[in-house]
């Protein structure tokens, strides 16, 4: 059970290096429960790294990131892995999708990686392919999809199992302009349906009109915030 909580994302005084670069100096951050917040910054700047460190993929080497309450730190790979499945979502600007599952299995796959019964979780994800105008395209294979289609596929897995958080990676980054605007637009429309915060990092202005909040990264470190 999530804990009740102000903020869904609390990151306090995060250092990260790599050898004797250091990439996260004392960064602190914190997003609120379905709260859409931006995060820009050129090039360098730490977000990647930040995004990693989000994930549980990277350590951190001091202080503390909480999802829901939770603390990363210190947790077996077992528990860890449970926290990223019951709590955030994924959306890349590579799709991530799987080559060998249609469209509705590659929807489908979160639902399974935590048990949800089967007829509820082709339900739900009949249900995402439809709000995401895609149920005619339900068995094609990702090979088979357009570059925007399947960033639409991307997204509606990445809140099949109803997550607390996104984590979106540039996620209009290889789509045209008006396939962006689509995808932005279906984020948008997500998140409020379902009352999912959402960390967009972005280096397009225009990803930042769906956020209700802009915050800016430079030399692994957070600079002021805006309000969009």
């Amino acid at each position: 059970m999530m804990a009740m909580h102000d903020s869904i994302l609390e990151v306090v005084k995060v250092n990260k290096a790599y050898g004797a670069v250091e990439v996260l100096h004392g960064l602190n951050l914190t997003v609120g429960v379905g709260e859409r917040v931006a995060l820009t910054g050129p090039s360098g700047s730490g977000k990647s790294t930040l995004l990693n460190c989000l994930c549980g993929i990277e350590p951190v080497d001091s202080g503390q990131i909480k999802i829901a309450g939770e603390s990363l730190q210190h947790r077996s790979r077992t528990s860890l892995d449970r926290l990223r499945r019951d709590y955030i979502g994924y959306v890349f600007q590579s799709f991530h999708l799987l080559p060998t599952l249609t469209a509705i299995e590659n929807i489908e796959l979160p639902g399974q990686l935590i048990g949800m019964d089967k007829s509820e979780r082709i339900e739900r994800a009949q249900q995402l392919l439809q709000s995401i105008g895609l149920e005619h395209r339900a068995t094609h294979r990702p090979d088979s999809l357009s570059g925007g289609e399947r960033q639409r596929v991307a997204l509606a897995r990445a809140v099949m199992h109803r997550p607390r958080l996104i984590l979106a990676d540039e996620p209009t980054g290889s789509l045209d302009s008006i396939n962006g605007a689509r995808v932005l637009d279906l984020l948008e429309t997500l998140s409020q349906t379902h009352q999912i915060a959402m960390l967009l990092v972005t280096h397009d202005k225009e990803s930042t009109r769906i956020c209700e909040r802009t915050v800016g990264m430079r030399d692994g470190r957070i600079v002021e915030p805006q309000t969009t």
